[in-house]
């Protein structure tokens, strides 16, 4: 914090009796050293702060701040009171006033100034040290931290660029010593430097210390979050035989801890008052959840209340398998091929919902108002709410919005499964370079993967821990996304755009016999895997085709091609348990009546029971279906501008009924295959025909029995 504060910014005598008292004459040093150009401006911007939340904390402090256009550089004052301040704590009054103030839009100060004083405000010796300290001069030394603590008995304060020089000893109880970097991580460094040293000295195994993982968060994601981390691990170095590992979800984001470090910790505590993200990593554990202030205030009866369960057994449930697409991101231990793939897979699953949403809104806007809905003016300039053409132009043009949306979003949620919140914005800024120079889905997936290596690339640079709290939400962003809109703009984003437009050309010259190629292995990658990975690619291929106001005949053709095929798995798995139910397990026959509506409305997934029980034989019969159909729709020519609907959307299929009779065709190939795969499998070795496969005995197939 070295010039943030210096003596003439320090009052030991603040006379002031109320918090706005206090303010105004904090504020009155920063204007007469020209840090504040409008007092009365600056102390309305405090008082706005101050209005959103109490800003006083328990131990006596009271930290009035705001980021303010009428600031001219970061600063704190602070001041000392004999009577005390009232700023909303609810142990009482504060003695000890810090005001801080940040330029506007200087987040970088803003949470840099709050989080480290937080941190040291969590430090016994460091308050008492304030409330002893004899001179303006010795205050700012030490909240610079520029004072340094002697040996002697006595604690005095020493000035650690002259010690027993000038400025020698200026009197107050010793500051502490400056926690190591290493020590200031996530706690990763930390563990297993202790873990090495307890293997170097040979301590058994028995004898290791109780370890703790730790979750501290509140609602700014500033100074409670910081102050309650600083409680916990000052608790733990008190304790006997206790190590406490904390990992701080501030405003700044949050580096998640090593998976090792939580496998290995013996019990869990959440200091919170905003939900825990990730929260599944933890369970299993001894767990002590409570508000992120009892974290500060009593952290040692938090490790003794979390010892004390584990010693019971106490835990949390397990964790439940899956989580969002994030939380299943690119773990540590995945190959680089699993975790690239479900990188991808966040992106498209966000991507989905506005490709649905979108694409179903403007179908409808051509459905109501016609094919020429998109010549229509805007609905801002001309809306008629008794005009139908009106209704349907506004629901054209918000699907257009949503669709506007789609390459940002898919680039924007790669980057965040890649590098978390920090590559949100990179990811989107490359996203909606790509959509604006016409570089498309591909482009999307290029930005999207680049934003997110450029963040962890920037996350690997080792900097000063007082740092830490600022580079994911303003450091990183702003490289990145320089780096990835200089990469997008000037170097590969105009060779993705031409690649693009070649193959949209390509794309629409297909006839004949190519454009039935495409149908085929277009069905069969939507019923490879029914809703993963291939069959989000196939279906992203094709929505992205469609995402323009004004699609070609071709991207019709395939998206019309690849809803069918989609539809064809459960359509063929309920049709098979209709005509030979014996096939079939309970369970299964129950799944058949559920796969009809499911098939009709486009989600393949409704076949997922069956390709799980019995894969090796529902899932060859669902890719041959779904070729079918694929190559049938191609065929005939038919066409969908709706990205989602299943049977739903047949009024805005072009030639309808020919593209019905494909889905029936590949519905029966899929269906009879089922059968003829499952009966060879039903029948005994003497020649008769078993029964259902559920209930053949042991000695009538080597094979599992479907459950």
């Amino acid at each position: 914090m070295s010039e943030m504060i210096t003596a003439d910014l320090v009052d030991l005598d603040l006379s002031a009796d109320t918090k706005e008292a206090a303010a105004r004459a904090l504020a009155e040093r920063m204007v007469s050293l020209g840090r504040v150009t409008d007092l009365e401006g600056f102390l309305a911007d405090v008082a706005a702060r101050e209005a959103q939340m109490p800003t006083g904390l328990d131990g006596g402090i009271g930290i009035p701040h705001c980021r303010s256009e009428h600031v001219t550089e970061p600063t704190l004052a602070f001041g000392r009171s004999t009577a005390g301040i009232d700023f909303g704590a609810p142990d009482g009054p504060a003695d000890l006033v810090f005001l801080i103030a940040a330029p506007a839009g200087a987040d970088d100060a803003h949470l840099t100034i709050l989080s480290s004083l937080a941190r040291q405000l969590m430090n016994a010796d460091f308050t008492s040290a304030l409330r002893s300290v004899t001179g303006p001069e010795g205050a700012a030394a030490l909240i610079r931290g520029d004072a340094a603590p002697t040996s002697e008995a006595a604690g005095e304060v020493r000035d650690a660029e002259s010690p027993g020089g000038e400025g020698g000893t200026v009197g107050a109880v010793p500051a502490p010593a400056p926690v190591p970097a290493e020590e200031r991580t996530d706690g990763v460094v930390a563990a297993e430097s202790a873990a090495a040293a307890r293997a170097g000295a040979g301590e058994p195994e028995a004898g290791r210390p109780f370890r703790i993982v730790a979750v501290t968060s509140c609602p700014t994601g500033i100074a409670h979050t910081y102050m309650a981390a600083e409680s916990l691990e000052n608790a733990g170095r008190e304790a006997d035989g206790v190590e406490v590992v904390v990992e701080t979800q501030g405003s700044a984001g949050f580096n998640r801890l090593d998976p090792a470090v939580i496998a290995a910790a013996d019990g869990v505590i959440f200091a919170h008052d905003v939900p825990v993200r990730e929260k599944d990593r933890f369970a299993g554990k001894p767990t002590v959840d409570v508000g992120v202030k009892a974290g500060i205030n009593r952290p040692a009866d938090l490790i003794a209340e979390v010892r004390g369960k584990a010693e019971r057994g106490e835990s949390t449930a397990a964790a439940r398998p899956g989580g969002t697409p994030v939380d299943r991101a690119g773990e540590p231990g995945d190959g680089y091929g699993t975790r690239l793939r479900k990188w991808l897979m966040t992106g498209v699953s966000y991507m989905v919902p506005f490709v649905a949403a979108g694409g179903l809104l403007i179908a409808l806007g051509f459905a109501i108002g016609g094919y020429r809905i998109n010549e229509a003016k805007p609905v801002t300039e001309h809306f008629d709410w008794g005009q139908v053409d009106s209704w349907g132009a506004l629901l054209f043009q918000i699907g257009g919005v949503a669709f506007g949306f789609l390459i940002p979003v898919l680039a924007g949620y790669i980057a965040y499964g890649m590098a978390d919140r920090p590559g949100l914005v990179p990811g989107f800024v490359g996203g909606m370079i790509s959509f604006n120079i016409n570089a498309g889905f591909l482009g999307g997936l290029v930005a999207g993967l680049l934003a997110g290596a450029v963040v962890l690339a920037i996350q690997r640079v080792r900097i000063p821990p007082v740092l830490r709290g600022i580079m994911p939400v303003v450091v990183i962003p702003l490289i990145s996304s320089m780096v990835v809109g200089f990469l997008m703009l000037i170097v590969i984003g105009k060779p993705i755009a031409e690649a693009q437009d070649a193959m949209t050309d390509w794309l629409g010259g297909l006839s004949g016999t190519n454009a039935i190629l495409l149908g085929v292995l277009l069905g069969l990658m939507m019923c490879f895997d029914l809703g993963g990975p291939v069959n989000k690619v196939a279906y992203a291929f094709a929505t992205a085709g469609i995402a323009v106001q004004d699609p070609s005949d071709s991207a019709m053709k395939i998206m019309a091609a690849v809803m069918a095929a989609g539809m064809v798995p459960p359509l063929g798995m309920a049709l098979a348990t209709t005509v030979r139910r014996k096939l079939f397990t309970p369970a299964e026959q129950e799944n058949g009546k559920a796969a009809w509506v499911l098939g009709a409305s486009f989600i393949s997934e409704g076949a997922i029971p069956f390709a799980a029980a019995d894969p090796l034989r529902v899932i060859p019969a669902s890719m041959a279906g779904g070729a079918v159909t694929g190559a049938l729709a191609m065929a005939f020519g038919s066409t969908l501008r709706a990205p989602h609907g299943g049977i739903w959307v047949t009024f805005l299929i072009g030639k309808p009924f020919l593209y019905l009779f494909a889905i029936a065709a590949g519905t029966a190939v899929t269906a009879g295959l089922v059968v003829l795969l499952k009966g060879m499998r039903a029948q005994a070795p003497g020649g008769g025909t078993g029964a259902a496969p559920g209930t053949q005995s042991a000695s009538q197939s080597k094979e599992p029995v479907a459950a």
